[in-house]
């Protein structure tokens, strides 16, 4: 069995370059991969395409890159907690595409699966339906194709050699997903366990859609305090 583990973020992501699509896990800033995400604003790398929910949150997780101008395409499904990706999208800076959430998981759970289309009554009627193929069932629907990405960055509570992993609670959101719609899916965790020690019926992840594997440290852990205009 390949011994998929590196010793650092900086080896994990070695090969990362200008140009990317790149999902990441994480529902605002719960469950995100920060010791990646600190790596890639490190390694300077542009024209980043990022695949996230919100694409970070009050200049944390992904809007730190955002904040460096590393990211030049977001496709996310809530931009309202992110003042950073709201600048840039109305300044003409970050192309935006905004999916319901619904169908962007949806889209990246195809692209895990070999599907290659889905139809939905979401958005129909609405902008996001331009340009897409209308189809009659017990209502009208939409055709929503899926999403893939070359990286995938996400972050999981444990993990073996093989990169079988197990996520804590609601961190584990769109990470799972991401991590089957990737064609390289990086992983970091808080604790690297020996193999068998994830019972089976415990894996929330196998490991045949994980290539690398990393421990990560000096969590943050963020949470987010929503401020109010007066």
């Amino acid at each position: 069995m390949k011994d998929k583990t590196f010793s650092s973020s900086q080896e994990a992501l070695h090969d990362l370059r200008d140009g990317i699509s790149l999902m990441s896990g994480g529902f605002g800033l719960c469950g995100i991969p920060e010791n990646s995400i600190d790596e890639i604003a490190r390694q300077g790398i542009r024209d980043i395409h990022a695949i996230s929910n919100n694409i970070g949150n009050s200049g944390r997780g992904l809007a730190i890159l955002l904040k460096n101008g590393q990211i030049s395409r977001a496709t996310c499904s809530y931009v309202g907690g992110n003042p950073d990706l709201e600048q840039q999208m109305l300044a003409g800076q970050v192309e935006v595409t905004l999916v319901p959430q619904g169908t962007f998981s949806e889209r990246i759970r195809a692209a895990g699966m070999g599907i290659r289309g889905f139809y939905t009554p979401t958005g129909y009627g609405t902008l996001v339906a331009e340009g897409k193929e209308a189809k009659e069932f017990d209502k009208p629907c939409i055709l929503e194709l899926p999403l893939h990405a070359d990286f995938a960055i996400i972050k999981a509570e444990r993990g073996d050699a093989f990169g079988n992993l197990w996520f804590k609670e609601t961190a584990r959101n769109f990470s799972p997903l991401m991590g089957m719609a990737a064609k390289v899916t990086i992983v970091e965790v808080e604790e690297l366990v020996p193999l068998g020690a994830i019972p089976a019926e415990d894996i929330h992840l196998p490991g045949i859609f994980v290539q690398r594997i990393y421990q990560g440290s000096n969590y943050r852990n963020d949470i987010e305090i929503p401020v109010y205009a007066d």
